[in-house]
């Protein structure tokens, strides 16, 4: 079974006294059904379990009075012995609560009664055009926790690679001390491994239990199909082709030299009018992580991010090589990455720093400065260069001499090095961004 941070997150949850319901969100087959219902069995006496994208007739359940006691009698009624309620020792889980905004509703209701604990979860709450939101989102009334496909640590865990080495490696990190070669190419080999699967938890048990690869991109492609057909089933019928358009994309945004989002590339003469809801609604679906330019590569970093003027990444690498030709998943494994290189890590390291809940930023200017990502590290302004093998860093190297116009004292080159510094920037191995805390 696969371990998911997710159980700490909802563990704290029950802790709090008083708890309100809870709402776990994250794009479909991230595992949030699977991690709600083992937390629920480890920690409840009693479990009531409603599916409202399986069974819509549960809905009806709602569509009435939403005093307590009236849908504890209508759930009793139409579950029997599997509906047990009792104060204090029974949680009820509304899966895909989207798909009856009454629930959600009546979430308010739950949290006034206090006497049993709920968790609902769905996959595209609040995606425009999905036609039923609640006549009332119970603001005040409950907690929203994001939950993502494994990241990079996740994947880790389920690879063997336990806490212990982990903590080896934040040291190796924090004294900048190279870390020992066995170690090294092992976890240079599971990055590659990573970059190709990705953390859709079917792919990664898959992964995990046969290593068969081709396989995985079966199952990859799969979850790629279900969200294509949740984009014609759910969205208003006007953005439909629009959606899936800017989804199709993708692939050729990142193969660009100046990967900015650009409408054109979607369509000829495609415009931001048209098309920009479009991709607000694959980003409220959890599929895309926008990546920010900066009028200035300094703090705060939201206060200096350019609205219209963005790059897109897919949320999961291992999706986005599933969007690629086949055969990419053989070159990334052998390292035979061509043209394509710096597309597939710049995901990689989008994938790594958005599951860490990080916003994404780059800079660039159009005197040719260009730096791939610009983050909090250690509380100061950083600048980060993505590097698939190795490569200069001209860009970062001409905005560390001129400190006093662009207040930037530190720099991290991550590729497939070893630990090491010369001057200003420090470099790491690609594996380690995910170590790279804001403080």
């Amino acid at each position: 079974m696969l371990k998911r941070k997710i159980e700490q997150s909802l563990t704290e949850w029950k802790n709090i006294p008083n708890h309100k319901p809870l709402i776990v969100k994250g794009c479909r087959q991230c595992g949030k059904t699977f991690s709600v219902l083992d937390f629920a069995r480890k920690n409840y006496e009693h479990v009531v379990y409603l599916n409202f994208f399986e069974n819509p007739n549960y809905a009806s359940v709602f569509a009435g009075s939403l005093e307590i006691d009236h849908i504890i009698m209508l759930l009793s009624a139409l579950l029997g012995s599997e509906a047990v309620f009792e104060a204090g020792k029974t949680v009820l889980i509304l899966d895909e609560i989207q798909d009856c905004p009454e629930a959600r509703t009546a979430l308010k209701f739950f949290r006034i009664d206090g006497r049993f604990d709920v968790i609902g979860t769905g996959s595209l709450l609040g995606v425009k055009g999905y036609g039923r939101e609640p006549k009332s989102v119970p603001v005040g009334s409950e907690t929203v926790i994001d939950m993502y496909p494994l990241d990079f640590e996740e994947f880790l865990w389920a690879c063997g690679i336990g806490n212990p080495i982990i903590e080896e490696l934040k040291e190796n990190l924090e004294t900048e001390t190279p870390v020992p070669e066995a170690l090294h190419n092992r976890m240079r080999q599971l990055l590659l491994c990573y970059a190709v699967v990705g953390g859709m938890p079917d792919a990664v048990q898959t992964f995990v239990d046969t290593k068969q690869m081709n396989e995985v991109l079966r199952i990859q492609r799969d979850i790629v199909r279900s969200y294509e057909d949740d984009m014609l089933k759910y969205a208003e019928k006007k953005d439909k082709s629009h959606i899936k358009e800017c989804f199709q994309s993708i692939p050729r945004q990142l193969s660009k030299e100046n990967k900015k989002f650009q409408y054109s590339v979607v369509r000829k003469g495609a415009t931001a009018t048209r098309y920009a809801g479009s991709l607000q609604w694959i980003e409220d679906a959890g599929i895309i992580s926008r990546c920010y330019n900066l009028s200035l590569p300094e703090l705060p970093l939201d206060g200096n991010a350019i609205e219209d003027t963005f790059k897109v990444y897919m949320r999961d690498c291992g999706l986005f090589v599933s969007m690629l030709e086949d055969g990419t998943q053989y070159d990334i494994l052998q390292g035979k990455l061509y043209g394509y290189k710096g597309a597939i890590f710049e995901n990689l390291i989008a994938d790594i720093f958005a599951k860490m809940g990080r916003k994404l930023y780059y800079y660039h200017k159009d005197s040719g400065l260009e730096v791939d990502f610009v983050i909090r590290y250690q509380g100061e302004c950083t600048l980060v260069e993505v590097k698939a093998t190795t490569g200069n860093t001209k860009s970062t190297k001409t905005i560390l001499k001129h400190p006093e116009k662009y207040h930037v004292n530190k720099a991290i080159k991550l590729g497939d090095y070893n630990v090491g510094r010369s001057g200003q920037i420090l470099t790491f191995p690609l594996y380690m961004a995910f170590l790279l805390r804001a403080r």
